[in-house]
């Protein structure tokens, strides 16, 4: 087994996602109930199909999955070690990393709203928020730009994915 750096993430809570230093936030309005948006979340062989910078998802907690359950996600440069400390099945789910592969950032969470708007018609809120490492800082606008672009693809992909 090969060993992989480790950089370790601060725990936060929900009032990270509206002081973060960096902050992302998408709504797309999706054909289907949250039900089964919440499913395809669950469903750790699904992300690589929609959200396309994630390689992999592996839960390392057995089901049911709730608060204090884990999942590493593999994307192209790292992997990210996530506890989930909101759990709100077919409404809400939120993880903070607890650590990654590469010095990505000192915090990072991740929010996943669903509100059905009409039957079988959901709202997502995609919020991500993050205190980056120095090298992300770096780059400024450039960082803050392709973290955006990924997001806001993987929100039209999960558009397109779920009306399969």
């Amino acid at each position: 087994m090969e060993a992989r750096m480790h950089f370790e993430c601060r725990p936060v809570d929900a009032s990270f996602f509206d002081t973060a230093p960096m902050q992302f936030r998408n709504v797309v309005d999706l054909d289907a109930p949250a039900s089964k948006v919440f499913a395809i979340f669950e469903d750790g062989e699904s992300w690589p199909h929609w959200f396309h910078a994630i390689h992999k998802v592996v839960w390392t907690s057995e089901k049911p999955y709730g608060v204090g359950s884990t999942r590493t996600a593999s994307l192209a440069a790292a992997n990210i070690d996530e506890h989930f400390f909101i759990w709100e099945p077919d409404r809400r789910m939120a993880f903070y990393a607890t650590g990654t592969s590469m010095p990505l950032a000192h915090a990072l969470a991740e929010d996943y709203q669903l509100e059905e708007i009409e039957p079988g018609k959901t709202r997502f809120t995609y919020r991500v928020a993050m205190e980056p490492h120095l090298a992300i800082s770096l780059g400024g606008p450039l960082s803050k730009l392709y973290f955006e672009l990924m997001f806001e693809s993987a929100c039209k992909n999960l558009k397109a994915y779920v009306r399969q």
